[in-house]
């Protein structure tokens, strides 16, 4: 069965860089693909596509395709404040901190994927538990937010075992920055959302 597949759409090179990463680490069932324009993606079967995540940019200029395509549209913006964002179409800022992004980006698949239930199941690698149950407790700690020390004192265990088990979580995972893993703690179940 081929991944449902989500489209990103903006002219800034670097804005779709970084959301097709991110998108691929909260959804990773899904193939996101890159376009630099609206005529890039009429050419790329637009139909197949699940969700559009767009530059506000393009959705002005092409809003009656989107208007028709708005329970898939996702406008990204560089404004958090709701007077200056498209009010028929679902909006995300893209101008914030990453881990603020990264919230917004769960609570985004998650109501609209009712956490996951309307999507395909996991490939298999990815829905292994790979890590130890130790490793699964640092690492939603680690997801909301708590540092080396705290983690200690909350487990009981000493500093350079918290150490340890990061850089182990780290190396299993191929994930180093706070962000991926406090994505795949939230997509595993490890952490709600809430909590972060």
């Amino acid at each position: 069965m081929e991944r449902p597949k989500i489209a990103v759409v903006d002219p800034n090179t670097l804005a779709v860089m970084g959301l097709r990463q991110m998108l691929q680490n909260v959804m990773p069932i899904m193939t996101v693909e890159a376009f630099g324009s609206f005529d890039d993606l009429l050419m790329h079967d637009p139909e197949r596509f699940v969700h559009y995540f767009v530059a506000q940019s393009v959705v002005l200029e092409n809003r009656p395709f989107f208007l028709d395509r708005r329970h898939k549209t996702i406008v990204t913006t560089l404004s958090q404040n709701p007077q200056t964002q498209l009010s028929s179409f679902h909006s995300l800022c893209i101008n914030q901190p990453e881990e603020d992004l990264v919230r917004d980006l769960l609570h985004l698949e998650q109501g609209a994927h009712a956490g996951g239930r309307n999507l395909p199941p996991m490939p298999k690698a990815l829905a292994e538990k790979v890590l130890s149950d130790r490793e699964i407790e640092v690492l939603s700690l680690v997801a909301q937010g708590m540092i080396n020390k705290e983690i200690a004192d909350q487990l009981n265990i000493g500093l350079t075992t918290v150490i340890s088990h990061r850089k182990n979580i780290q190396e299993k995972l191929g994930m180093k920055s706070v962000s991926a893993l406090t994505i795949y703690a939230v997509m595993h179940g490890y952490v709600d959302i809430n909590h972060i």
